[in-house]
């Protein structure tokens, strides 16, 4: 088969998905891309077993041949196909020898291809459920949620984030048991109610190409016991879902909070992230003394008797107060936050303090969003 494209549309498909693919698998073939001819595009493939995805590029010209699908490295072709600026690129498969040719002017490379047969098959969502989102909106929930998904395998539920169509709205959550956070939408209703557990790496896949789009598309989710898919622009991503049964993540969430700050979020945060600089790096502990319309924070290493003290104004109302936050999960949390103002709710400093993005008068474009974070035993 042989194909004409331009090179740097060439480099930026496979660019686009090239972080599903994962060297030293101990399965080489998935170290290949999957080039596949169909009329006049080619579609390039990319899996690591679990999950799957695939791009589709207009071709200026094509040929087809005995052979119309063939492996390449996929680190050397990108590398090779990258190395040249917007030009056309002539790529010719030998039937017999699958050798892969490319031609930029008068220069010709040569790769060693491989046979198509022992690469994974894209996996069917059969009798699938559908629904249909923005993806504003699968961008802003993967980008408010994925932080607070857990690293433990042991838990492979908590790698994950947890989807809950119903019929006042969907709703997204991540957790890792140190922090939470739930993401809800009422202007995102399911004709059906489901739940599923997502995989982290694919939806961090998706949230970046459709990040990459300037503009705001739809995109169509298949989903059923095992598999989803997300079809949109010239994409398709399959993965396998997470098995089993998540938390349940609303028995962790306090109810009845009466002492409630409210305080400018860059402010907090710039201070958050100074204080840190003095913490226990063991505990990364920092503390919050809390008294009418007064919030003093403080870190301290008594191992090298490093303290910090920072004053700063706020609107506090309740009972005085002074509970411990880890300083890298705080700083995690504001820097997911948009909104000029944010709302902490506490009630005793063993519990959870939970924190919502706050401006008067702003709906922050349609998301509800509640962030949960564990406190840590303050040290005297």
């Amino acid at each position: 088969m042989k194909f004409i494209v331009n090179g740097e549309l060439l480099h930026k498909a496979m660019q686009s998905i090239s972080g599903i693919i994962s060297t030293n698998n101990a399965i080489p073939v998935v170290e290949n891309f999957l080039l596949t001819l169909e009329d006049n595009s080619i579609v390039i493939t990319g899996s690591d077993l679990e999950t799957m995805a695939s791009v589709k590029l207009e071709l200026d010209s094509f040929e087809a041949g005995k052979v119309n699908q063939v492996l390449v490295p996929a680190n050397m072709f990108d590398d090779l196909v990258g190395s040249f600026s917007s030009v056309p690129l002539s790529i010719i498969i030998n039937d017999d020898t699958l050798a892969v040719e490319i031609k930029a002017g008068d220069e010709k490379y040569q790769i060693a291809g491989l046979p198509s047969e022992n690469y994974p098959a894209m996996k069917e969502v059969n009798d699938p459920k559908t629904m249909s989102l923005s993806s504003a909106v699968i961008v802003d929930a993967i980008g408010k949620t994925a932080f607070a998904a857990s690293n433990d395998e042991l838990r492979p539920q908590m790698t994950g984030i947890f989807c809950e169509q119903l019929e006042t709205g969907i709703t997204f959550v991540a957790t890792d048991a140190h922090k939470l956070v739930r993401y809800r939408r009422q202007d995102c209703k399911a004709e059906e109610e489901a739940s599923f557990i997502l995989p982290k790496k694919p939806l961090s896949l998706v949230s970046k190409i459709l990040s990459s789009i300037r503009e705001e598309i739809e995109v169509s989710i298949e989903y059923n016991f095992n598999n989803v898919s997300f079809t949109f622009s010239n994409y398709k991503i399959v993965s396998r879902l997470i098995e089993g049964k998540y938390p349940n993540y609303e028995a962790a969430i306090p109810k009845d909070n009466p002492n409630k700050l409210i305080i400018d979020r860059q402010l907090l945060l710039t201070s958050v992230k100074r204080a840190a600089i003095l913490t226990n790096k063991s505990t990364q502990q920092v503390r919050l003394s809390l008294a009418q319309n007064k919030l003093v924070l403080s870190s301290e290493d008594m191992d090298y008797e490093n303290k910090s003290e920072i004053p700063l104004n706020c609107s506090y109302e309740g009972e005085n107060l002074e509970i411990g936050f880890n300083a890298k999960y705080l700083q995690d949390m504001l820097n997911n936050i948009d909104t000029t103002n944010v709302l902490i709710e506490m009630s005793q400093p063993n519990r959870a303090g939970i924190i919502y993005p706050y401006d008067e008068n702003t709906e922050n474009n349609g998301a509800d969003i509640l962030m949960l974070i564990m406190p840590v035993t303050l040290m005297n």
